[in-house]
C-alpha cells in the first residue's frame, strides 16, 4: 500500500495529519466509484487505484488527482469534490 501513496507518505501519516487513527486502505476491486460533476446531469465514472477509507468519508485516486467522496451503503463510492494532484490538501481536507 505505502507504495501508492504519494512520496513521503506513509498510512501513519496520513492517519496523523488527518486525525483519523482508523483510516485504512480499501480494495478497489469492481467497486463503483463516481464523481458527482458540478452542472452536469450524470456521474462520471471513475476508474480509481487508489482507495483510503476515513469513517464514512473516503479519498480516492483517478488518473493522477485526488478526489473526496463517500461510501454508500452498497459500498459504492460517490465523489464530489476533487483536490487535483495536491494529496496533502485533500488529507488536510478532510
Amino acid at each position: 500500500m505505502e507504495e501508492l501513496l504519494p512520496d513521503g507518505w506513509t498510512i501513519e501519516r496520513v492517519r496523523e495529519v488527518s486525525g483519523d487513527g482508523s483510516a485504512v486502505p480499501v480494495p478497489v476491486g469492481a467497486r463503483l466509484v463516481v464523481a458527482d460533476e458540478p452542472g452536469g446531469d450524470d456521474y462520471v465514472l471513475l476508474r480509481p487505484d487508489v482507495i483510503l477509507a476515513f469513517h464514512g468519508l473516503c479519498l480516492v485516486r483517478h488518473e493522477g488527482e485526488w478526489y473526496m467522496g463517500h461510501f454508500e451503503d452498497d459500498g459504492s463510492v460517490i465523489c464530489w469534490s476533487c483536490y487535483g494532484t495536491d494529496f496533502s490538501e485533500a488529507v488536510r481536507g478532510l
